[in-house]
């Protein structure tokens, strides 16, 4: 509100560049016993197990609409995304940049709210919902595709 959409943004993807970077490297260093810390060893084996990330070739695709769709628990994600086989700088370029339509449809709510812009808010959402539910449909598919091959 006090910044308005772009300085928010600007603000957020700061924020999130420093904490993931800063957790990546803690996990790195650290190994699992430091992600223990935060969340539940059954979450990170549950995770860790998923067939989406038994491939590597696949990951940072994989990485990119997670942290792309809205909602998504973008901590867990880096969590286990500082395990996988992934550059550093990829993976921080993924976990900054993919955020965008989270950010950016959040930031331009909040700079609404005050002014009790509701249809700017609701429009706002709607259309980042169904980017979201583009990306993840188009997804699928590719998944599909790929499990036939």
């Amino acid at each position: 509100m006090s910044y308005g959409p772009i300085g928010g943004l600007v603000i957020v993807l700061i924020g999130a560049f420093i904490s993931s970077f800063i957790i990546f490297f803690g996990v790195r260093k650290f190994g699992k016993s430091f992600i223990y810390s935060f969340v539940s060893k059954e979450k990170i084996d549950k995770i860790e197990n998923n067939k989406w990330f038994s491939n590597s070739k696949k990951i940072d695709t994989i990485l990119f609409v997670l942290f792309f769709i809205p909602g998504t628990p973008k901590d867990l994600i880096v969590y286990i995304g500082s395990l996988l086989p992934i550059s550093p700088v990829k993976f921080l370029s993924i976990s900054t940049f993919a955020r965008f339509p989270s950010i950016i449809s959040s930031t331009i709510a909040g700079s609404n709210l005050i002014a009790g812009n509701w249809e700017v808010i609701l429009f706002t959402y709607i259309i980042t919902f169904a980017i979201a539910g583009i990306i993840i449909y188009v997804f699928n598919k590719k998944e599909k595709i790929y499990i036939k091959l």
